[in-house]
């Protein structure tokens, strides 16, 4: 892993009129990491990431890329640069083939005509490539499964060989065979060095894929947690804000016997 991150937020803060919507915010993403940002409803992770993606511009702070600050104030900078968002709405058109959603807003011509064959040529070369697989590039999207679907839109978003890509809630209302597919997808975005910033509130997607956890409460950091070394139950308590919970109560009890 790169000593300099791919992404940092440095002391960033983004107001909305009276609302303080994120406060001194620090985060860094790495090539070949996935950071997970999770938090409780109105945290601030939408805020967060569509300042990243240039919808919201942010207020005070820097963004650094590659070790350089930079701005982003629309979303084509940050497409620029190398960002890739997946939405959570997907935004794919149900009645499109897979290739046609695809390269919706970016299709291949050849002497001013579409080349059909080349960019059905180049699906299949990328589903491959991310080991994704689905009956058939030429079928409407509405014929897919949900998970399908999900890895479709991630898939589209590698078109452009970005360095960083932010997924939100990607397995949200999918079952656990389509989930599994997903997170595989994911593990494979880190294999191929990409930076993932994935935002979920599945503490058992988090625990399975990523590196490491940024937790948010009420707009501001509450702590940056290594997956491997920290148990849900101490995450769950960053993100409530809870002093009584059993992590407190299992290390009070310790420290009682110690005491003994």
């Amino acid at each position: 892993m790169s000593a300099t991150p791919v992404l940092a937020l440095r002391g960033v803060s983004k107001r909305f009129g009276a609302v303080q919507a994120l406060t001194d915010v620090e985060l860094e993403v790495h090539a070949g990491e996935v950071v997970a940002l999770v938090g409780d409803n109105g945290a601030g992770k939408s805020t967060l990431v569509k300042t990243i993606a240039g919808v919201h511009p942010i207020d005070e702070g820097v963004i650094e890329w590659d070790g350089k600050a930079v701005q982003i104030n629309r979303p084509h900078d940050a497409q620029n640069l190398g960002v890739a968002t997946v939405y959570q709405d997907l935004a794919l058109c149900d009645n499109i083939d897979v290739v046609g959603n695809l390269y919706l807003g970016r299709e291949v011509r050849k002497y001013g005509i579409l080349d059909e064959v080349e960019m059905e040529r180049r699906s299949r070369e990328l589903l491959d490539t991310l080991s994704i697989r689905i009956p058939s590039v030429r079928i409407p999207i509405a014929s897919l499964s949900g998970g399908q679907r999900q890895t479709v839109a991630i898939a589209r978003s590698m078109l452009g060989e970005p360095k960083l890509v932010i997924l939100d809630e990607p397995t949200a209302a999918l079952g656990v065979e389509q989930t599994a597919q997903v997170l595989d997808l994911v593990e494979r975005l880190r294999e191929r060095n990409h930076a993932v910033l994935l935002i979920s509130h599945n503490m058992a997607d988090v625990k399975a894929v990523a590196d490491k956890v940024a937790v948010l409460r009420l707009g501001r950091n509450n702590g940056v947690f290594e997956v491997k070394s920290t148990s849900q139950e101490e995450i769950i308590s960053a993100i409530t804000g809870a002093t009584d919970n059993a992590v407190t109560r299992r290390a009070a009890r310790s420290t009682g016997e110690i005491k003994k």
